[in-house]
């Protein structure tokens, strides 16, 4: 008997894929939240 470990890859690799997707959009939120009080520079500032 041959055992198939194809199922179990797929499941491995959408769980993966979800968790991965999660983790970003998470960060992403986070870090707007945070940076949402900032004020934009104003006109006559240069970057540096």
């Amino acid at each position: 008997m041959q055992h198939n470990d194809q199922p179990a890859a797929f499941k491995g690799l959408i769980v993966t894929a979800v968790l991965l997707f999660v983790m970003a959009y998470g960060i992403v939120m986070w870090t707007n939240a945070k940076f949402a009080s900032h004020t934009p520079a104003a006109a006559g500032e240069t970057k540096h």
